[in-house]
């Protein structure tokens, strides 16, 4: 049988939004129920993880290549741009970083690492947003190191200089209300990007809708 046209190809370098940077180490064929159905292997570096998608579905999950060096030196812009303040509603701001997230451009994550950077100048972070923070920042650092060539030492300084210039006035202009950011159980913990061997494999046999084991 002819191998079909896939859009990634074998060791090209991928972006999984909410699971991070990862590598396609094999681009297979597996039965499932009554045909036959291409797969990408993805080894994830950072969690030491390896996920089946179909190559069918790679796009919905979110599934695309690392960006250009023009295009991660924008993202980094982004980080030091003015920006409007959001909702002091932690649960609802938490709620659309995650849509954001998942949505997975540079520039969402960006815009994540940004919003919650200066948030939590303001006030510590519940433990979900923080979770959410650190799993954004990982992954815009280890795409902008690849994107850039750089080490990802080297990124992760040029990010914080990004978000706290040396010798900047305090970024906070608005006043905001402050409401009780406390994490009161409404919502389940998650494990973003969590360190374990899985595959979306048997996950496209029970749940195709959904695209994110984590929330």
């Amino acid at each position: 049988m002819a191998r079909r046209k896939t859009t990634f190809k074998i060791n090209q370098q991928v972006v999984y939004p909410s699971q991070g940077v990862g590598k396609i180490i094999e681009i297979f064929e597996k039965p499932f129920k009554e045909e036959v159905l291409l797969y990408y292997k993805i080894y994830l570096d950072a969690s030491d993880m390896i996920m089946m998608i179909p190559v069918t579905k790679a796009e919905e999950f979110g599934i695309r290549a690392i960006v250009s060096a023009q295009e991660a030196h924008a993202a980094l812009k982004l980080l030091s741009d003015d920006f409007e303040p959001i909702t002091s509603d932690w649960k609802l701001r938490y709620q659309m970083n995650l849509e954001l997230l998942k949505k997975g451009t540079i520039n969402d994550i960006a815009t994540i690492v940004r919003c919650l950077y200066n948030r939590s100048k303001i006030k510590e972070l519940p433990v979900l947003e923080r979770k959410l923070y650190d799993s954004a920042r990982k992954l815009l650092e280890d795409e902008v190191s690849f994107a850039l060539g750089k080490p990802l030492k080297e990124v992760e300084t040029l990010i914080h200089t990004k978000l706290e210039p040396p010798g900047a006035a305090p970024r906070v202009k608005h006043t905001i209300i402050i409401e009780d950011d406390e994490d009161d159980g409404l919502m389940d913990d998650v494990d973003i990007g969590k360190s374990s061997s899985r595959s979306r494999d048997d996950d496209y046999d029970s749940d195709l809708d959904d695209d994110f084991d984590d929330e």
